[in-house]
């Protein structure tokens, strides 16, 4: 059970590497509130979106993925779901006057709570996560290396575990250029926009996604 060749995994690790990479929703929401909030902030958030991939995860082990992959109206109702959180997120920073991020050389104090449900729904509420993992994980079943559930279920695992490579290492660096830059308004204003806009283009970009 669960064997799988060297080339194997150094494909699917190199893929799923490059795919973390890419920019999406969930690394601005890290590092928006990492420049926010500090470390703590950015590691709440950092779970929050680990545990919505991980729910995804077990929706694509459960064949529920396939649900949304297939209906046309399941699809669409998540999609703006997602949409409609992107733009409020933004909207919320393009309307801020800054102040959020600037906080006497120290982190601005954060419900560290609300931030990891934050970031739960950053990721559930994005359907192409959830077709992503149907249409991706199933190109690395191996017949007769175990049940595909489980297969899909270790892959997925792994997926989260090359996020932990890379995201933790974002939010030090972030919180290491930000904490110099927190007293500044010009800045916290300056960066209060350019998230907001990122946020908003993010639900754009979504809702012109099709399945």
């Amino acid at each position: 059970m669960f064997e799988y060749s060297l080339l194997h995994w150094t494909t699917f690790l190199t893929a799923a590497l490059l795919l973390n990479l890419s920019p999406g929703p969930d690394i601005a929401f890290i590092l928006s509130q990492t420049v926010r909030g500090g470390k703590r902030a950015g590691f709440a958030s950092m779970f929050g979106i680990w545990t919505g991939t991980f729910g995804h995860v077990l929706l694509a082990s459960a064949g529920l993925s396939a649900v949304i992959a297939s209906s046309a109206l399941a699809f669409s109702v998540v999609k703006w779901v997602g949409v409609a959180y992107l733009v409020w997120l933004g909207f919320s920073a393009l309307r801020s006057d800054g102040g959020s991020f600037v906080s006497i050389g120290e982190p601005q104090k954060s419900n560290v709570f609300s931030i990891f449900k934050q970031g739960i729904l950053v990721t559930l509420l994005n359907p192409k996560v959830a077709v992503f993992f149907l249409a991706f994980l199933p190109q690395f079943i191996v017949e007769g290396s175990g049940p595909i559930w489980a297969q899909l279920f270790l892959h997925g695992c792994a997926i989260v575990l090359v996020e932990a490579l890379i995201e933790p290492p974002l939010i030090l660096v972030g919180n290491g250029l930000s904490r110099k830059m927190r007293n500044n308004p010009r800045f916290g204003l300056w960066l209060d926009r350019s998230l907001g806009t990122i946020f908003v283009a993010l639900g754009v970009r979504l809702a012109f996604q099709e399945r």
